[in-house]
């Protein structure tokens, strides 16, 4: 969870047309799967594409991610370049300890929706308690689990014979024979 303070400020109100006073104010932010769920609902298109975003859409997502109660919606005006880059490290900081070498990483570059990983966790029977978890948290343990479920690949005759080869050798040197 990331917890960022909004100054306080002083904004004009084009609706009402008048000057809007909002305080400090101190949220609690949650990059998830239920946050990408609500701002892919209503930008309709993915979240986790390579697509740049509007500041409109950055602020918008910063307001799914808002797991504080009773918030001022006029205080996502307030929002400094700052606090953006704040966010932006708490999305793509990865939050476990767990690594994949390139080739082990089971999640491709395709594009990637809410909806898919919803699939990912039922297929692979994760509880939906995690959608709550930090979303690098949760797509690592996805990526773990493909891993694990994956069989395990037969060896090639040619690493079969080396490793035998290797094995033979082994034995003569110990057993000084020829053979």
């Amino acid at each position: 969870m990331l917890q960022i303070t909004i100054p306080a400020s002083e904004l004009w109100n084009e609706k009402a047309e008048e000057f809007v006073q909002n305080r400090e104010q101190i949220l609690q932010l949650e990059h998830s799967l239920v946050s990408l769920s609500k701002w892919e609902s209503k930008w309709c298109k993915p979240f986790l594409s390579k697509a740049p975003k509007t500041y409109e859409e950055t602020i918008d997502y910063v307001r799914c991610m808002t797991i504080s109660q009773n918030i001022n919606f006029d205080i996502y005006s307030g929002i400094t370049n700052d606090v953006v880059e704040q966010v932006t490290q708490y999305i793509n900081a990865p939050m476990t300890a767990t690594t994949f070498s390139n080739e082990k990483k089971v999640i491709n570059n395709d594009v990637i929706t809410a909806e898919i990983i919803y699939y990912w966790m039922v297929t692979l029977n994760i509880p939906f308690e995690c959608q709550k978890w930090h979303l690098n948290r949760l797509l690592t343990l996805i990526n773990v689990c493909n891993i694990k479920n994956q069989p395990k690949k037969k060896a090639s005759k040619r690493d079969t014979y080396s490793r035998n080869a290797a094995l033979n050798a082994a034995r003569r040197e110990k057993l000084n024979t020829a053979g």
